[in-house]
């Protein structure tokens, strides 16, 4: 009978050897499998702190937007009461003899200290031709002062005392742009002579235009409705951070006192002024020599303007950097309410690209952050055409009290 088939052993061998390497690649497809799970697990957990760190991410962005619309965070607010406590030893009386003709006058208004070494900020009108200066202080402590600078334009004046003989703390500017209406303020000074005396009230307007005997408008004044009377001149205009935001300086009255509105030099304005009143013993203001007025409804149809924005020069100065520049002044009038107005001149729309609304706001521009020898860029409108002029800025020409 035929024998039967058997398997080689190399057959057996090989067939045992796959059955073994099967046995290893179920198990290492079991631990693949194993480990694909649980990378795919990481994965999903490694996504979603991906998605919590991008939400970190536009939350921090926001944040940091804010601060660069905003700025730093603001000091927390104070009480009228703390404020008064922080402040009332840095406030002064000045007392100044004047000689006029044959007469001796004696006048007094207010101070505040500005800096350790003895700078002290007033009012020009309060120093102005000064023959001795004096400053009290609220705890009866009297010191001689010495006339630094003064600028009649900006009404600043900046007075020293020795500072080795006395304990000074000085008051910290704050940032006047950031004031809103209706905002707290706190004024310090010595109206009618009463030494320390603090009154309060709100931001009532900013931006105003104070004219002054120099035939220049101070602009970015600040209305206030606290009470202001004759001694508080040169006093500071405090918010509710403890930070000078303002030389208090005048009143509009009828009467010569207090009738709601006070008036205050903004600290932006302030802060330039004395330091230049400090270093060069005089300020230099950017100067573009011409004479402007606001756009009005009769001026703008007189004219064929597209608006009632913008400020239309009507003289230049002879030889001031606006005729060097090639810009014109107005070469015919019109009667505006009774007032005859130069018209046919050059209309400024944009001062570097910013839209000027009016005289107010394209003042204000200048003394904020303009300075003789930088280069001023203007958009004008004239006789239908729109261009653009650049030009650079002069000082204004000092200013001189004789006729």
């Amino acid at each position: 009978m035929p024998r039967k088939s058997r398997p080689s052993r190399a057959l057996v061998a090989t067939l045992a050897v796959l059955a073994v390497a099967l046995v290893v690649v179920s198990v290492i497809a079991f631990s693949l499998g194993e480990g694909l799970s649980s990378l795919q697990g990481r994965v999903e957990e490694l996504s979603g702190e991906l998605v919590k760190l991008s939400g970190e991410v536009a939350s921090l962005r926001n944040e940091l937007a804010s601060l660069k619309l905003s700025g730093p965070p603001s000091q927390p607010s104070s009480s009228v009461e703390e404020i008064y406590e922080m402040v009332k030893a840095s406030v002064v009386m000045v007392k100044v003899e004047r000689v006029q003709g044959f007469f001796v006058t004696r006048v007094q208004g207010s101070g505040f200290v500005y800096s350790a070494s003895g700078y002290i900020l007033t009012n020009n009108h309060v120093v102005e031709g000064a023959r001795s200066i004096q400053v009290a202080f609220l705890d009866g402590t009297v010191a001689e002062a010495e006339l630094v600078g003064a600028d009649p334009y900006s009404d600043i004046g900046v007075i020293r005392v020795d500072a080795s003989k006395l304990k000074l703390t000085p008051l910290s500017l704050g940032d006047s742009s950031r004031l809103r209406v209706g905002e707290q303020i706190v004024a310090v000074g010595n109206p009618f002579g009463l030494t320390g005396t603090l009154t309060t009230g709100v931001v009532s307007q900013v931006g105003r235009l104070l004219p002054t005997d120099t035939g220049f408008s101070i602009p970015g004044v600040i209305q206030i409705d606290a009470a202001i009377n004759p001694g508080n001149s040169g006093g500071p205009l405090l918010n509710l951070r403890g930070e000078v935001v303002g030389i208090t300086t005048a009143i509009q009255s009828s009467t010569g006192e207090f009738s709601g509105i006070g008036l205050a030099i903004p600290s932006n304005i302030v802060r330039r002024v004395a330091q230049g009143l400090i270093e060069n013993k005089k300020y230099d203001h950017p100067w573009l020599g011409v004479q402007i007025v606001d756009v009005g409804l009769e001026v703008s149809m007189a004219m064929k303007l597209n608006g009632t924005t913008g400020v239309l020069i009507t003289d230049v100065v002879k030889g001031g950097p606006a005729e060097l520049a090639g810009l014109k002044g107005g070469d015919r009038y019109l009667n505006v309410g009774g007032q005859a107005i130069k018209i046919g001149g050059d209309v400024i729309l944009k001062i570097d690209n910013n839209s000027v609304m009016g005289v107010e706001g394209m003042l204000w521009y200048l003394e904020e952050n303009k300075s003789p020898g930088d280069v001023l860029n203007l958009e004008i409108f004239r006789a239908g055409n729109t261009f653009s002029v650049s030009l650079g800025l002069g000082a204004r020409p000092p200013y001189s009290s004789n006729p």
